[in-house]
């Protein structure tokens, strides 16, 4: 038998695999939970290419577009022009990335999301905020035990205290009879610190609110992989 024939086949497909590597059978087995984010994008691919397996493959997506994040931010022709891609295996991510972003959003009438902390809100809001390239601003309406009701996305670009105008702020939350809010804004730097002008814009918020028994609960800033409550600041 020559050297050839021992070598091991190439392993282009997820079937391919050593069973216990297979990426599917480790979902059946073990839950989605227990995936890593490649083999998660592998089950999408379902193939490889020659000289690039399909674990490889789905690894290199992630790296060249920097992560799920930077994934999410790829459209759907500059991920087709990746080799060994294509339109058809483009359009299977990207759908499966718009799921998962419609999912996080999701708010079933029977099971309100309550906020108990600043973590509950970043958990909330991280999905689709850590990854926008510009600043937005969102106010998060909610209930008398504060569970939320909608979400508000009220400005782009960015924030400092003269856009922001507090009437329009309330205006939403107060059609909706409102028990109180919370203010959320992302930081495209990355860093979410919060500026003077967030502070500011916090401070004339939490006023109003007060006034219109309104209140606001907190002003997250969201940052990469990170955030900061400016109430817990001031």
């Amino acid at each position: 038998m020559s050297d050839i024939d021992e070598e091991k086949p190439f392993t282009n497909r997820i079937l391919d695999l050593e069973e216990a590597e297979r990426p599917r059978e480790r979902l059946a087995r073990l839950g989605p939970d227990a995936l890593s984010n490649y083999e998660l994008i592998a089950i999408l691919l379902r193939n490889g290419m020659q000289g690039e397996n399909v674990i490889d493959q789905a690894k290199r997506l992630l790296s060249v577009h920097g992560g799920l994040s930077g994934l999410k931010r790829t459209s759907v022709i500059e991920l087709s022009k990746q080799k060994g891609i294509g339109m058809a295996k483009a359009t299977q991510v990207m759908a499966a990335v718009e799921l998962g972003r419609r999912l996080s959003v999701l708010n079933d009438e029977n099971e309100k999301i309550a906020f108990r902390s600043a973590e509950d809100v970043f958990d909330f809001v991280c999905y689709e905020m850590s990854s926008l390239t510009h600043e937005e601003l969102w106010v998060l309406n909610l209930d008398t035990r504060n569970r939320h009701v909608a979400t508000d996305k009220l400005y782009r670009g960015s924030l400092n205290s003269s856009p922001v105008r507090v009437a329009e702020v309330f205006q939403k939350p107060i059609a909706r009879n409102a028990a109180a809010i919370i203010l959320v804004h992302n930081h495209p730097s990355g860093d979410p610190k919060p500026s003077a002008a967030d502070i500011a814009v916090t401070k004339n918020v939490q006023q109003a609110g007060n006034l219109l028994e309104i209140k606001m609960l907190d002003h997250i800033v969201v940052g990469t992989g990170g955030y900061q409550s400016i109430l817990e600041l001031i």
